[in-house]
This record gives structure tokens, C-alpha cells and sequence, in this order.
């Protein structure tokens, strides 16, 4: 069994336990997915399938090896294809099988991937957190870096220093979230706390590689 699932995020919103706490949620729409392709250490080297997540309408236009790809593995074309590898406990997976929500069940703990939201250009304060100078008259360093290395030695900049430049928009794993409820029916799960990226943007929930209780 292919213990991932592909997704879109929907939103956040909030769940009461029986004891009356409340619990933030992200609600994903997980599914339905199918198994387009089934790689294996004999041919590929690894165990890995890749799906497709199945969404009304489907897309309009497919190019052309994209076309040929789904037209052997007899599945319909979709926007989203993304390869998970298999574990040895995954069994008999082929291509054609479904994936749905009922993969994971409650109290279940899976890492979620998805693609941050984009900040732009952002300085070294809002993008790595830097305290800042002091804010009085006089200061002449209020938001600046600091130092970013010697002069007479290694007379450059090291690889690495934390400066202003791009935030956001980056591949993101948040690990270990518990899923809260699993709606069959609706292909939606509620995980408990927030998944990277904006409302509609697409994730990878696959199982927990340390889950934590």
C-alpha cells in the first residue's frame, strides 16, 4: 500500500476534542489519486510509484510526451504528478491502483510537503530574524547585517553568510503532524497545526519518517 497522498491545501480552521480543547487544523483535500507509474530496484534502482491527482475538469491541454506517458499507463491526464518512494512493507503496488484519503487514519503522524508562500526581497531582519541595531538617535545602525567577514583575510565573502535576498518560495517539509479526522467520503483530511504554501496550492502528505507520540 502507497502510504502518501497528493493534495491541495483549503484552509485553516479549528476542531474541539471530547475534553473541550481546541485544536488548529489545516484542512487538506487529499485524493483521489492513481498510480501512473511503478518503478522497482530491478529496472530503476529504487521502489517508487508515481501518482497523479485526479481534479475536475481535467486539464485541457497536454503536450506531447506527457500525452504518450498516460496513454501506457491507461490513465486519464492530470495537472499534478509527483513520485513516492516505497518502503518494503508497501506490498503489491501497480499501476492503475487508487489512492484515497483512508491511507492514514486518526492519530496517525505524516510530514507534510509543500511550496512556501513568496515574500519577495526581504532584509536580514524579517528573513533570518537579526535582533538590529539600536534604535536610538545617533545609532547609525538600525537594520543592517553587521559584519559579513575580514578584509585581510579571506578578503571576500564566505558562501553561506546569512544576508537579504529572496525569502519564500521554497520547497518545505513540516514533519510530524497528527491527523486529526479523516473524511472518506470528502477525500479530506484535518491535520493538526500548519502546512507550508497559500490557500489552492498543492502538497505531498506522506507518512512519518520519526514519528513522534
Amino acid at each position: 500500500m502507497v502510504k502518501a497522498i497528493l493534495g491541495k491545501k483549503l484552509g485553516m480552521t479549528q476542531v474541539f476534542a471530547e475534553n473541550g480543547d481546541v485544536i488548529p487544523v489545516t484542512v487538506l483535500k487529499a485524493g483521489p489519486c492513481v498510480v501512473v507509474q511503478r518503478k522497482t530496484a530491478q529496472k530503476d534502482g529504487y521502489e517508487a510509484a508515481q501518482l497523479g491527482l485526479v481534479e475536475l475538469p481535467p486539464p485541457k491541454h497536454v503536450n506531447k510526451p506527457r500525452e504518450g506517458h498516460f496513454r501506457k499507463a491507461g490513465a486519464n491526464p492530470v495537472r499534478l504528478l509527483r513520485e513516492v518512494r516505497l518502503g518494503t512493507d508497501a506490498g503489491e503496488v501497480k499501476v492503475g491502483d487508487k489512492v484515497l484519503a483512508d491511507v492514514f487514519s486518526v492519530d496517525d503522524y505524516v510530514d507534510v510537503t509543500g511550496v512556501s508562500k513568496g515574500r519577495g526581497f526581504a532584509g536580514v531582519q524579517k528573513r533570518h530574524h537579526f535582533g538590529g541595531g539600536g534604535a536610538s538617535h545617533g545609532s547609525m545602525f538600525h537594520r543592517a547585517p553587521g559584519s559579513i567577514g575580514a578584509s585581510a583575510w579571506p578578503s571576500r565573502v564566505l558562501k553561506g553568510m546569512k544576508a537579504a535576498g529572496h525569502m519564500g518560495n521554497a520547497r518545505v517539509t513540516v514533519r510530524n503532524l497528527r491527523v486529526v479526522q479523516v473524511l472518506a467520503e470528502e477525500n479530506t483530511l484535518l491535520v493538526e497545526g500548519a502546512v507550508p504554501g497559500p490557500q489552492g496550492s498543492y502538497v505531498v502528505v506522506h507518512k512519518a519518517k520519526a514519528p513522534h507520540k
